[in-house]
């Protein structure tokens, strides 16, 4: 099957050489850590004392399984992550193919999700978000096929990796209450034991931070949820690759995950560098693709329409509100796989409004597959950036094509 392709070339992308760089990269040191704390004492501790940690555990869950079957090693770090970005093209796969009503439009979603490079950086990178993603994409997927529980328990995990999967939810509980009320109970149910079956380790131990301050386990965890709630809202960091979301859609501060100067790419300067950066052609075109598919919302009031827009606005449109906080651009991989989906859709709309002219569809389809060969070639220029792979400088720089990219 083609998919199978797809699937292959994808995990071979994220799979390969994937324990370079053999050190901890960007905040792989924050993760890792909690990881190999969760693994020995089922909490995040430092120097044999509670951590105040402000993301709650599932991500660093999977990240530990990784390390529990592989080892401490930059393998073992990144496999779940590696993992879970191979699956998301399977995913994107059957959700297009669902909307769309066309294996064809699937194939062309998953193959546009591999060939993305934020993709496959997260994918290659043991952070939280790609998690997040992932189980916010799982949750869509089985929405899609009426999986209701199940649904409601990848909604659970995704705000069990990162909160900011509570927006994504809320847009989702909202949408049910005018189609699908009488699913909600389910919801309601479901999602909160998972998200509190995440903090497991903390409430079976006694070591985890604020586990002590009162007799009641569940109002020390509501205290220790208040005091992460006003990290978050307080975060001000200044950071050299913070990222307003005004600029992500555009690509206007990526973030540079790590950068070396080696002495073996056969030039007299090499640069080495895992730049966080969605492949340029596929991200200008889905922004288009965006306001399209909006146009053809409010025209038309399409479902498959509006649940993209859903899926981007609830998790795009909320960082907005917090323009003070620091925020970077590798955020955006839980809006990549629904500016697929957009990118997607507009190629339907064009395909099918000339189904009935044989010389137009033929142009259609050559533009689609051209468009989509175009993004390939410049997934493969930047590719280097991607992997961290020894280049001459010049040739990195030339693939610095704005300043805001350095």
């Amino acid at each position: 099957m083609a998919i199978c392709g797809v699937m292959l070339f994808g995990a071979l992308l994220r799979f390969v050489n994937l324990g370079s760089p053999k050190t901890l990269v960007f905040d792989e040191v924050y993760y890792v850590d909690g990881a190999r704390d969760y693994l020995q004492y089922g909490v995040e501790m430092k120097a044999s004392k509670p951590e105040f940690i402000v993301h709650p555990p599932m991500g660093k869950w999977a990240i530990a399984t990784g390390m529990k079957i592989f080892g401490d090693n930059p393998f073992g770090w990144r496999f779940s992550a590696a993992l879970a970005g191979t699956l998301s093209i399977l995913l994107v796969f059957l959700v297009a193919r669902k909307l769309f009503h066309s294996f064809e439009l699937g194939l062309l979603a998953a193959t546009l999700m591999s060939f993305d490079g934020l993709h496959l950086v997260m994918s290659r990178t043991s952070l939280l978000d790609i998690f997040l993603m992932f189980f916010l994409l799982l949750a869509f997927t089985l929405f899609l096929y009426d999986k209701h529980w199940l649904t409601a328990i990848s909604l659970g995990l995704a705000l069990g990796t990162k909160w900011n999967a509570f927006y994504f939810i809320a847009a989702l509980m909202i949408y049910l209450a005018f189609t699908k009320w009488r699913a909600l109970l389910k919801y309601i149910l479901a999602i909160p034991l998972t998200y509190l079956a995440t903090w497991s380790g903390w409430l079976v131990t006694t070591t985890g931070w604020k586990r002590d301050a009162t007799s009641n386990r569940l109002l020390s965890l509501f205290r220790y949820h208040q005091e992460i709630l006003h990290f978050h809202t307080n975060l001000t960091t200044e950071h050299a690759y913070q990222a307003n979301p005004w600029n992500w859609l555009i690509l206007g501060r990526p973030t540079s995950f790590f950068y070396e100067t080696p002495k073996n790419c056969g030039a007299a300067s090499c640069s080495q560098e895992i730049l966080a950066l969605g492949t340029p052609f596929l991200w200008w075109s889905g922004t288009v693709a965006i306001f399209v598919t909006l146009g053809y919302f409010i025209y038309r009031r399409e479902r498959s329409a509006l649940l993209i827009l859903l899926g981007l606005g609830s998790n795009l449109l909320p960082w907005f509100l917090f323009q003070e906080r620091t925020m970077f651009f590798f955020y955006a991989i839980t809006c990549e796989p629904f500016l697929i989906l957009a990118l997607v859709y507009m190629a339907q709309q064009g395909l099918q409004s000339a189904s009935d002219r044989p010389q137009l569809l033929r142009q259609r389809r050559f533009l689609t597959y051209g468009g989509t060969a175009l993004i390939g070639l410049c997934f493969l220029y930047f590719l280097p950036i991607f992997i961290g792979l020894a280049i001459p400088y010049d040739s990195w720089l030339h693939r610095m094509w704005l300043p805001s990219w350095i």
